[in-house]
């Protein structure tokens, strides 16, 4: 790949978008001033990867220098500092092409994380829970924040479903391989007789929307308060608290009942109503994408198998890109960067060679 004319490119662009945010008038409109925004963070921090990139290699070329010099001790040091500069390019120059390809804009956005038990049960609803406090794990070892939003809790502990709102730097982009079915192998802790029961769990997850992404109008919504029911204290028990709003357009109804009161609930089905309308939008569009994007990111399909966790072998194994791995316990502990990294790689790869055919995605 040409960085070089690239990085050109990004230069000249980056000149134009920082002489618009100067003017005042773009703030007269908010979504408009809020793209306008976005481009200009995505290209300081590329113009920056490159001026990262370009020291790191004169640093490398001077040490290479240096290790030839006659001064024992000075060709030394330098000898010894060249594997560690070195190692960190490939690293660099991955980073400065993910930023190079054409923005998908969605990526630094927030998310909600839809997780809801399907087939299974009891089981399937344990199973919910345990993918919630994974995704949780991995919010908080990213120095995001998860929120928990609603949820409609199982007699047996786990959760029927469950909304996480999940904010900080890039959610989206990390978070939007999970969307798809989640299957898990494993023996239930009610089987008496030992046996394998399978199980499966939705998971969707959504890039947060703002208020100037989807408009609602008052006249579409019917919000209905409804009593609180399931675990969650006296209070929620015994009071009208719980907001269910209907979309009359589309159908689409949300229910919020967690908060502790009207007025919070139905501001969180909202938010939620409002993200789904926005993939529901964006979901139109998908067919622009290539096979193998719609393969990884989803096609708007919830029954399409993305993973099997696999308990009696200690294995998880990600269909999409055929990825087995042994460290069942360390994923659900919240370490899912073996797969999203490996799952990044194979969009990243495909989306080079179609740049590079000069085909659109």
């Amino acid at each position: 790949m040409d960085y070089a004319s690239l990085i050109s490119q990004r230069r000249r662009r980056f000149a134009e978008v920082s002489e618009s945010i100067e003017d005042p008038s773009l703030f007269e409109d908010s979504k408009r001033a809020t793209e306008v925004m976005r481009e200009h963070r995505r290209l300081k921090e590329t113009l920056e990867l490159w001026d990262e990139l370009e020291s790191l290699r004169d640093q490398v070329s001077d040490n290479q220098e240096l290790a030839k010099s006659e001064d024992q001790e000075l060709a030394a040091m330098a000898s010894e500092e060249l594997p560690e500069l070195e190692a960190r390019i490939p690293d660099l120059e991955e980073k400065l092409q993910y930023a190079l390809l054409p923005a998908d804009p969605d990526e630094d956005r927030d998310a909600l994380v839809e997780i809801r038990a399907g087939a299974g049960g009891d089981e399937a609803s344990l199973f919910a829970a345990e993918l919630m406090r994974m995704y949780q794990r991995y919010a908080e070892g990213r120095g995001w924040k998860a929120e928990h939003l609603g949820s409609s809790p199982s007699d047996v502990g786990g959760f029927k479903e469950v909304v996480l709102r999940v904010t900080g730097d890039e959610v989206f982009r990390y978070l939007k391989y999970e969307s798809g079915v989640h299957r898990v192998q494993r023996v239930p802790a009610t089987e008496t007789q030992g046996r394998i029961h399978t199980s499966t769990v939705t998971v969707a997850v959504l890039p947060e929307a703002e208020e100037v992404d989807v408009q609602i109008r008052p006249e579409d919504l019917h919000i209905q308060a409804t009593r609180s029911g399931g675990p969650g204290g006296q209070h929620v028990n015994t009071t009208d608290s719980a907001v269910q709003v209907t979309h009359l357009p589309t159908g689409i109804q949300v229910k919020c009942q967690d908060g502790r009161s009207q007025g919070h609930n139905k501001e969180r089905a909202l938010q939620i109503l409002r993200s789904r309308l926005y993939e529901a939008k964006q979901r139109q569009t998908q067919e622009k994408y290539s096979a193998t994007r719609r393969a990884l990111i989803g096609s708007g399909d919830r029954s399409e198998k993305i993973r099997t966790y696999n308990f009696p072998q200690s294995r998880i194994t990600d269909h999409r890109i055929g990825l087995t791995t042994h460290n069942l316990d360390g994923i659900l502990a919240g370490d899912l960067s073996e797969i999203t990294l490996a799952l990044q790689r194979t969009e990243m790869a495909e989306r080079l060679a179609e740049a590079e055919s000069g085909s659109r995605f």
